[in-house]
């Protein structure tokens, strides 16, 4: 078996010239990538890789490195200040990884089918701005949307309109408490550990409080944000995904 060393030094060789093309591009290479991206990468990007706690990588935009030789360093290496840690294997397994990824890509030309100027106006007068921001305009209380386009795809989008329920990250779970004295409190979690609980209030007020303090407590790991499945006609829904798909960054930016 090889040193860990060893890999990371191969790793870090190859990944220094951005000309490296990846060498195991055939069917057998794509689909053991599959495997191995399903089992390591799938739980925060997505079993097929369209986004989740991660950014959705299907849609062939990388914010930290396009070329063959920046994601076998940024999946190998993990990325500096993100989530993303790194996969500690050999390159010729980063390597398939790096064609099963390429292999999405390369079907991901959907384009939204709505029209964003009037999915814009939809965002607004369903009260969208309510919970969530788009260039600092804006609730806190849902996520930040104003690059969502770029990291999620059409059908994630979609999906998130129509059931809010099947992506529901930690961030966005209820607290559901009552203090000894009788006063619920509830919010959206922040962070709890075996003594206290932190969670911000519809108000968005930051609250924490010692557990010892409280005589009930659960939290609630369904979405606060309603289906539009009944809220949208088919154009509505059309719309409002290409205007969400359309908040990306610009060429430049990338």
């Amino acid at each position: 078996m090889k040193s860990l060393p060893f890999i990371f030094s191969a790793v870090s060789l190859l990944a220094q010239n951005e000309a490296v093309r990846n060498p195991l591009t055939s069917p057998e290479d794509v689909s053991a990538g599959a495997k191995t991206f399903r089992s390591h990468c799938g739980p925060c990007h997505g079993l097929n890789a369209e986004g989740g706690r991660g950014p959705n990588l299907a849609a062939g935009i990388f914010y930290h490195g396009d070329t063959d030789a920046a994601l076998l360093k940024n999946i190998s290496d993990g990325i500096s200040g993100t989530e993303m840690s790194g996969l500690f294997y050999s390159p010729d397994r980063v390597w398939q990884v790096v064609a099963y990824i390429r292999s999405l890509n390369s079907a991901s030309g959907a384009k939204p089918s709505g029209d964003s100027g009037r999915g814009k106006t939809v965002f607004r007068d369903k009260n969208c701005t309510q919970c969530h921001r788009v260039a600092g305009e804006g609730g806190r209380l849902g996520p930040d949307l104003t690059l969502i386009g770029g990291t999620r795809s059409l059908n994630h989008l979609r999906q998130a309109l129509l059931d809010p329920n099947a992506d529901v990250r930690q961030r966005y779970w209820v607290v559901k408490a009552a203090t000894k004295s009788g006063t619920p409190q509830s919010g959206f979690l922040m962070n709890e550990d075996t003594y206290s609980v932190q969670f911000i209030d519809m108000a968005e007020q930051l609250h924490s409080i010692q557990k010892t303090d409280l005589s009930k407590f659960s939290v609630d790991k369904t979405s606060k944000m309603p289906s539009f499945k009944a809220l949208l006609t088919e154009r509505e829904l059309e719309d409002l995904v290409a205007y969400l798909w359309s908040l990306r960054p610009k060429e430049r930016e990338r």
